[in-house]
């Protein structure tokens, strides 16, 4: 890492806690293609299509303590 980059850092470290998160949140950001409408296009239909499955009861849930659960006990603790 440059020098100039580890200033940078250091700097940023002394940030609190929500100017960090969105430092990072916008420098993560700059990593992303752009959005590709036709795709968020058919992750909201797929939204849909799950949404209306559950409320035909076709579709179940678990709630987020059992999936929380199930992790802890997959990785072992």
């Amino acid at each position: 890492m440059s020098a100039n980059a580890e200033k940078i850092l250091q700097e940023a470290l002394n940030l609190p806690p929500q100017d960090r998160a969105e430092v990072l949140e916008r420098l993560l950001a700059t990593f992303q293609e752009a959005p590709d409408p036709e795709l968020d296009k058919l992750w909201a239909l797929e939204a849909e299509d799950r949404s209306d499955a559950y409320e035909r009861s076709e579709l179940g849930s678990v709630s987020a303590e059992e999936v929380f659960a199930r992790i802890d006990r997959q990785r072992g603790k």
